[in-house]
């Protein structure tokens, strides 16, 4: 008989607390899964109180997703190497500026057969202008195969049990499975794909996008505006894939991964609200962040800056247009009301009789 698997999670944000809802009761359930499921939790301190106690004791993480409760069989753990060292799967869902550090902290200290699930939305700069996707970070570094979970997917909705749909990128047969059965209830339904970088790229890309939508929200644009930046967005989504990390599948943008949490994260997601704050006060993106997260981390204006990173770097700033004003206005190089003449002039807007662009492809604000 098969050793039961065991499982770890780390992270406990709301994305975090959210999923351990659901693998915990999922792990309760199952056989082929340990009924004890780790969560690693930075200690905080909240109300007088270490935040790990707090969740031990009431089974509910009262400041990242406060109002539910998580089961029992989820145990708080301070110290990362302790929560993940005896762990046979590991799930990702940390902001993504602390994935080094975190695997540092755990080479070498993990079991080897392990696996890795990422949840984790973003990229990391490589030297020379380049940029990596997390979970091949996770793997280079940890030396362990890494799936991706992507999907529309606002945590709250999740926590509160209402349908919705996520995307799994596993390229292993054998462990699709396992990690579906591990992840699916009735109310959070799986779909597995082999095309994993583009499953990510999706997730990451995405919240550039949104931030997008969050300027057209500021300036009282309309729904009509909005839809134009999330068309051009999904546009500039599919191209980058395709240039940066080739051979995935253009399906796989139809997946929940891809158009439905563009869409998702254009109405609902924090990236969204605060960039519609930042056109509407005026305070910078790291002032928001700090007033309205409550502690979380705002992925889209960062995402923006790597990816321009590397587009600078390569000479194609002009060849996403939209990326690479939002990325401007969130540094403050553009007004916010920039945004439109950038998309006005996007090379995706062409005349149908010769293909050629309707308006410049750059324009004077955008200087692209």
């Amino acid at each position: 008989m098969a050793a039961k698997q065991r499982v770890c999670i780390i992270g406990s944000g709301n994305w975090g607390s959210a999923i351990a809802k659901i693998v915990g009761s999922n792990a309760e359930k199952l056989p082929i899964f340990e009924d004890r499921v780790t969560m690693y939790v930075y200690e905080e301190i909240v109300n007088g109180r270490k935040l790990t106690e707090l969740i031990n004791e009431t089974h509910e993480n009262v400041k990242y997703l406060p109002g539910h409760i998580l089961p029992a069989n989820v145990v708080a753990v301070p110290d990362v190497l302790e929560a993940a060292k005896d762990a046979d799967i590991l799930i990702f869902v940390v902001p993504h500026q602390f994935i080094q550090r975190i695997c540092s902290t755990l080479l070498g200290k993990i079991k080897p057969t392990a696996i890795g699930l990422s949840l984790i939305k973003g990229f990391d700069k490589k030297d020379g202008g380049g940029i990596e996707l997390i979970s091949h970070i996770i793997s280079r570094e940890l030396h362990i195969p890494v799936s991706v979970l992507m999907g529309a997917n606002l945590a709250g909705e999740v926590a509160n049990e209402m349908f919705c749909e996520t995307t799994i990128g596993c390229k292993d047969e054998e462990k699709a499975p396992i990690l579906r059965d591990l992840i699916q209830t009735s109310y959070f339904r799986v779909v597995v794909v082999e095309d994993v970088d583009s499953v990510e790229c999706c997730g990451a890309l995405k919240n550039i996008v949104a931030c997008g939508a969050g300027f057209v929200d500021g300036m009282n644009l309309g729904d009509n505006t909005k839809a134009a930046v999330i068309r051009l967005g999904l546009m500039e989504m599919i191209k980058f894939v395709d240039v940066f990390f080739p051979g995935g599948k253009l399906s796989t943008f139809f997946e929940s991964c891809g158009v439905a949490d563009l869409i998702t994260t254009c109405y609902g997601g924090r990236n969204r609200k605060v960039s519609e704050a930042f056109v509407r006060t005026g305070k910078s993106i790291d002032t928001l962040e700090k007033e309205m997260l409550n502690g979380q981390k705002l992925q889209g204006p960062f995402t923006a800056e790597e990816v321009n990173y590397m587009l600078k770097a390569k000479d194609m700033e002009s060849r996403f247009p939209l990326f690479t004003a939002i990325h401007r206005i969130c540094i403050g190089e553009l007004k916010p009301t920039d945004l439109i003449d950038c998309i006005r002039s996007h090379p995706e807007h062409m005349d149908d009789g010769d293909k050629r662009p309707s308006a410049p492809v750059s324009s004077p604000k955008c200087h692209l």
